[in-house]
């Protein structure tokens, strides 16, 4: 039995839900959001709640009932509350900048790491901390990892890109023979 998937999603007011087949569409003023279930759960709408239930007992359609539950629920916080990622710039003479939909960063390379990021998603630089903000919560995420990837951390003096709330674990420097 699925914890998650027993729960009923609550629809908040401001948000329509509606099922054409087995297609799931979220809307909220402009922004239409879909989820295809594939058939591969029953979803019934019902007083304000969706309502998830697996096929059959088979060990896949029990996965795919809390999959698609969840996934719901993001798309609902995601278009009532939207989703936050903040990454921090450790180095001497590391920066971002944000012109457009482009992020320009200084990471220690001979050159500047330019990223074009999609027009729905919002990154906010001030000093050194970056904030990535959408209603997506996967896009939002491997956003925020493509961008760490650029310059990870190193453990000795802890510069490069992490996330705000990473602990990098130091190592020792080499000592000299006495």
């Amino acid at each position: 039995m699925s914890r998650i998937g027993k729960q009923p999603v609550v629809i908040p007011s401001g948000i329509d839900v509606s099922l054409n087949g087995s297609v799931l569409v979220f809307k909220k003023g402009g922004v239409q959001k879909e989820l295809d279930t594939k058939g591969n759960v029953e979803v019934k709408i019902e007083d304000g709640k969706i309502v998830f239930s697996p096929k059959s007992d088979e060990r896949k359609d029990r996965a795919f009932w809390g999959t698609y539950r969840s996934l719901s629920q993001n798309i609902i916080v995601g278009l009532t509350d939207g989703f936050k990622k903040q990454l921090e710039i450790n180095g001497v003479g590391y920066r971002a900048a944000v012109s457009g939909n482009t992020l320009e960063l200084q990471l220690g390379f001979s050159h500047p790491v330019k990223y074009d990021f999609p027009k729905d998603v919002k990154i906010v630089v001030e000093k050194n901390l970056l904030t990535i903000s959408g209603d997506d919560k996967q896009v939002v995420g491997q956003i925020a990892a493509e961008i760490r990837a650029f310059r990870p951390p190193e453990p000795y003096k802890g510069k490069g890109v992490k996330y705000v709330d990473e602990t990098i674990i130091r190592k020792a420097g080499k000592t000299a023979k006495k």
